[in-house]
């Protein structure tokens, strides 16, 4: 895993940038624009609150910060605060998750009755032992090729690899500089959603044997389909 990571930087930063004069000119105006944003906001709570909510997705805890002139330790402490306040309030259907050092704002568990009356019922998916395994595999080892996975569950991890991406608890994170530049996958935003998880570091400690596990599981599955 170190060693496909050292890769993909050493991919990166081989690259030349050029820079042309519109391109400077822009980088001017946005840091005119970083600079006029820097300016402590009286009501920071409030601005929060109103961001979330107007994007939709998740925002990075460092432009939030910006936005509010504030650092991101204090930005997080006052999105603690509006969290703590959504969810203490029972006429408040709004609460923030943490996403990998980013927020979102989304209706409360408790609301799923209600939405669904009116808003489209999300499509449901479920996962095969096989897909899980695979997911597994990518949560802990990420960024990790095709090949990798498939070493270690002992068979071909195509049809699992796709399904999970169909259901975007997969990306792709780019190509390892090595010989036919392999794809890399890992997890997604929604792979955090789905399973509750804040951070990857929040998951629980993969142990030896639980990988050895996969191992035999993967062996079995390949009998059954080879009719062995």
């Amino acid at each position: 895993m170190d060693k496909d990571t050292d890769n993909i930087e050493e991919l990166n930063t081989s690259k030349t940038d050029i820079k042309v004069p519109e391109e400077e000119a822009c980088e001017a105006e946005d840091a005119q624009e970083e600079t006029e944003e820097s300016k402590p906001v009286d009501n920071p709570k409030a601005v929060i609150g109103a961001v979330l909510f107007s994007v939709g997705n998740s925002v990075e805890y460092k432009k939030l910060a910006n936005v509010l002139g504030r650092d991101v330790d204090e930005t997080r402490s006052l999105v603690n605060e509006l969290k703590a306040e959504y969810d203490g309030n029972d006429d408040c259907g709004f609460t923030i998750i943490e996403l990998e050092g980013s927020v979102q704002m989304c209706s409360k568990a408790s609301m799923y009755e209600h939405l669904i009356k009116i808003a489209k019922v999300p499509k449901a998916y479920s996962l095969t032992d096989s897909m899980l395994e695979t997911l597994s595999i990518i949560a802990y080892k990420q960024p990790v090729t095709k090949l990798e996975i498939e070493k270690i569950r002992g068979v071909s991890s195509d049809h699992a690899v796709n399904r999970l991406m169909e259901y975007g608890l997969v990306t792709e994170l780019g190509r390892l500089q090595a010989p036919g530049r392999p794809l890399l996958f890992g997890t997604t935003e929604e792979f955090l959603r789905s399973f509750n998880v804040t951070s990857l570091d929040d998951l629980p400690t993969a142990s030896p044997d639980r990988i050895e596990e996969f191992k035999k599981e993967a062996a079995e599955e390949a009998e059954v389909t080879l009719g062995i």
